[in-house]
């Protein structure tokens, strides 16, 4: 019935209510440094940028040119992709293919528990619960073909590698945007402040996710690049050029100074494109 509906709008009615369902469901439009109450879009100049560092294996010290983009504050939430699936009828791979991995106290570095119930809507497995209170925080348990399915539905797109951490430098050279002493990470991100990972800790509030914006932004008001979820971003790396991988940036709320460590600016991680992780998530650019 609504399709039928909509079939009979004329293109400019119909093109006019996309475009005010994505605003609405995307947020309003930000400057750097500009007073921020909600989740919008930052505009990152055009220009000439520093990224990378001296003899990193993926990413070395260079001089990059990019275009104008604004890139989203925040995280996309649970609330943004229950829409595109309400929208859609989107399967995820994990719904699919029953293969996602979650964590739990007790289970040694690195080591991840391949949950046969889990998915977007229960990120941490059935038996944890779902997400009806945890819509403001960031989706996880999707994978990189998830990622693109909702950015074509939504008309966006995954930042780039150089275009993330332009964004998460927010004007900075260092490793973080917060200088290098990375004891201060716990201002700006959700990560495990434990020594390893066999007792759970939530320290800081939160054991796994947190709600986007729950910590301080980078200077040019953007929110979690550090922490909270790993970021997919568009692209590949030399000499990384799998055609199986996908790359995620800055870390998540299981990294830890000993484990990972993957919350700055500089590192650049690899997952299966078809993996979906309880710590994978994922921001726009438009």
């Amino acid at each position: 019935m609504r399709r039928s509906l909509l079939n009979g709008l004329p293109i400019s009615i119909m093109d006019f209510l996309k475009k005010v369902s994505i605003l609405l469901l995307l947020g309003g439009l930000y400057l750097p440094g500009s007073a921020q109450t909600a989740c919008g879009y930052v505009l990152v100049p055009k220009g000439s940028y520093r990224v990378g560092q001296r003899q990193h294996g993926l990413n070395p010290a260079r001089t990059v040119q990019v275009d104008s983009f604004y890139i989203a504050a925040c995280e996309t939430t649970n609330r943004q992709f229950a829409a595109f699936v309400a929208a859609t009828g989107y399967v995820t791979d994990a719904e699919q293919r029953h293969d996602a991995l979650v964590f739990v106290p007790g289970l040694r570095e690195f080591e991840w528990n391949n949950d046969s119930t889990a998915y977007w809507r229960y990120p941490n497995g059935v038996a944890v619960g779902g997400i009806e209170n945890k819509m403001e925080h960031p989706v996880t348990c999707i994978s990189y073909k998830d990622v693109l399915a909702y950015c074509t539905w939504a008309g966006v797109r995954l930042p780039t590698l150089d275009e993330w951490e332009i964004a998460s430098r927010a004007g900075s050279n260092g490793t973080y945007f917060f200088g290098e002493k990375k004891k201060d990470i716990g201002r700006y991100a959700n990560v495990w402040h434990g020594a390893d990972h066999l007792q759970a800790d939530s320290s800081d509030g939160y054991m796994y996710t947190s709600p986007v914006g729950s910590f301080q932004p980078n200077a040019w008001g953007l929110y979690d690049v550090y922490g909270n979820v790993f970021e997919f971003c568009s692209g590949k790396v030399k000499p990384d050029e799998n055609p199986r991988l996908a790359h995620a940036r800055g870390g998540s709320w299981w990294c830890s100074a000993t484990s990972c460590s993957f919350f700055n600016s500089v590192d650049i991680g690899r997952v299966n494109r078809r993996a979906s992780f309880s710590n994978q998530g994922f921001r726009v650019v438009k």
